[in-house]
């Protein structure tokens, strides 16, 4: 969670799962959770929602999103739940574009994000802080 914005209180993780349900109600798509097949632990998470940019109406743009508790780190998940997402949204959903959106530090998603294809398109503020913005078309 270091790059994420850091550990969430328990009222703000309550807080996100009630905006991530909302949003699996209005679009019939969101937020996953990840298990590990032979033990059912949960293993990190993958997305597909929409995001508000620059004071945009939200439903103007989708995001991909990923991240997984470091015992998952290094097997190659980020990258394959990131195109599979990417797939998702331009087969089920229809989407001609995908934005992502990581902060400069975070060398490691920048790489994920190029490897399946989408391109650093500019540096912007969210939420009072720095991010990258990558998409594909």
């Amino acid at each position: 969670m270091a790059l994420l914005g850091g550990v969430r209180s328990e009222a703000e993780t309550a807080a996100y799962m009630e905006r991530n349900l909302r949003h699996w109600d209005a679009y019939g798509f969101g937020l996953w959770l990840l298990r590990d097949a032979a033990t059912g632990q949960v293993a990190g998470r993958g997305l597909l929602r929409h995001v508000s940019l620059d004071g945009r109406d939200e439903r103007e743009e989708v995001e991909v999103g990923y991240g997984f508790h470091p015992a998952w780190w290094g097997r190659g998940l980020a990258p394959e739940i990131a195109a599979e997402c990417l797939r998702l949204g331009r087969e089920a959903l229809g989407l001609s574009t995908i934005v992502a959106i990581t902060r400069p530090a975070n060398l490691r998603s920048q790489r994920v994000l190029t490897r399946i294809g989408m391109s650093l398109e500019r540096e912007f503020e969210l939420a009072g802080e720095r991010q990258l913005l990558f998409r594909t078309r």
